[in-house]
């Protein structure tokens, strides 16, 4: 037996979550890794309802299905963020509200709080998710960029994150940054420096995500053993780079599942992404073999319930356990 499969339920959301139960079920996942966003898990009902999140493990144990972790990447993105028009649209109404970008941010902070306890009351221990980055429109250092600019960012990072970890470490849950461009760690080196900002508080780790790496040219194995006790939550997602002379990374302003893009996600087992080094990987930093391997299915150019199918099932056939003993340790005295 290998890890659990998980379905991330995020592009999901407009399925009834009962309805996506069945399917998922269906296409052979183990449990789900609920969003918080659609009807699939609201945060505030959870902490106004006292049945409410007893009816979400009820709904889930019908189709016996497991839960590991929930993800609030929608509302975590504000948090840190410079506030614009876009915000509104991933944003759930009471936490945009007036749209007053220091108020924005301020909601989603609380907003964020209330999920650590939301999750407690909920059973799980993980909660993933997105920081925001007030840096990130600095990536290219044109103009040139004063090192104070990137070093106020992290510590913009650390005085609005470090109260919010102040509550994950009284509820006993954990925060998964997902690396990903926009936050603030996007790759090792940005992903060590966020540690530092918050003295590497145990609060803090990774959802790990290969899909976000690769096309950086940045080797997703390399994260792990960079990372191997902060990995909290694995993500499995795929990535193409199709490089050919006309096409650049930074993607031409061209919208996911445009040809003229110089890389896209596809399907798991569909990319570039060498999963069975990645497994390979797990096993030596130690991600338990009871944790998830969840798949966040993002494939334009394929149909997502024949793609998520396929996925379930390869990740199912990718894993294995580690060994314990060296082949060889017959020959031994």
């Amino acid at each position: 037996m290998g890890r659990p499969v998980t379905l991330f339920t995020g592009q999901w959301a407009d399925l009834p979550l009962e309805t996506l139960c069945k399917k998922a079920r269906e296409f052979g996942y183990d449990g789900l890794e609920l969003a918080c966003w659609g009807d699939h898990f609201e945060v505030d009902k959870a902490l106004s309802d006292d049945t409410y999140c007893a009816r979400k493990r009820d709904l889930l144990e019908k189709y016996d299905l497991k839960l590991f972790a929930i993800s609030n990447h929608l509302v975590g993105q504000a948090v840190c963020d410079i506030i614009d028009a876009r915000h509104k649209v991933i944003l759930p109404e009471y936490v945009w509200g007036d749209g007053k970008p220091e108020k924005v941010n301020e909601r989603a902070a609380a907003e964020m709080k209330n999920t650590a306890k939301a999750a407690k009351k909920l059973g799980v221990g993980v909660v993933n998710g997105f920081t925001g980055s007030s840096i990130w429109h600095l990536i290219y250092d044109f103009p040139p960029t004063p090192k104070k600019m990137y070093d106020a960012g992290y510590q913009q990072f650390a005085d609005r994150w470090n109260p919010i970890l102040d509550v994950f470490q009284e509820c006993g849950v954990k925060f998964a940054l997902e690396v990903h461009p926009t936050e603030i760690a996007f790759d090792i080196y940005s992903a060590e420096r966020a540690l530092e900002a918050i003295d590497h508080r145990e609060e803090f780790g990774f959802n790990f995500d290969p899909s976000h790496l690769i096309w950086q040219g940045v080797d997703p194995v390399e994260f792990i053993r960079a990372f191997p006790k902060r990995i909290y939550h694995v993500h499995m997602k795929d990535a193409s780079v199709t490089l050919n002379g006309r096409t650049g990374i930074l993607s031409s302003h061209l919208s996911f599942g445009d040809a003229r893009r110089g890389w896209d996600f596809r399907s798991v087992g569909r990319g570039g992404v060498r999963f069975e080094e990645i497994i390979r990987a797990l096993n030596a930093a130690g991600y338990p073999g009871d944790s998830p391997l969840s798949v966040e299915w993002e494939d334009s150019g394929m149909d997502r319930e024949a793609g998520a199918a396929e996925a379930a099932q390869f990740c199912k056939n990718i894993d294995f356990r580690p060994s314990g003993r060296a082949f060889d340790a017959a020959f031994g005295d």
